[in-house]
């Protein structure tokens, strides 16, 4: 299971997950949803309570991986299969163009 804390601006907006079996799941921080219930981090995941769950990379965080001869450096300086998106986006991501952010989230056994 992989994890990011992700970021709007410097406010902690949820954390994404990665589970063993491939699902994604997004879900905004509690204090994020009590505090800023209208600053979603894009339209189409409002900020709720409910968890966001997909078999892919939601298409938001997909967007914030580098393209092209930038992807190519990543993956070979980092080692990194261009398929695994969660891979690339904790690598790539941690400080995109924009208000939005990713921090990957290091498990005791990594």
């Amino acid at each position: 299971m992989r994890s990011a804390r992700i970021y709007y601006k410097e406010l902690t907006a949820g954390i994404l997950t990665e589970t063993d079996d491939g699902l994604y799941v997004f879900q905004y921080d509690p204090a994020y949803v009590k505090e800023y219930p209208s600053q979603f981090i894009c339209f189409s995941m409002p900020v709720t309570d409910q968890s966001y769950k997909a078999n892919s990379l939601f298409p938001f965080f997909e967007g914030l991986i580098p393209e092209g001869w930038l992807l190519d450096i990543a993956a070979t300086n980092w080692k990194i299969n261009k398929n695994d998106r969660m891979a690339l986006l904790l690598a790539c991501c941690s400080n995109c163009i924009g208000a939005v952010s990713v921090e990957p989230i290091i498990s005791e056994h990594e």
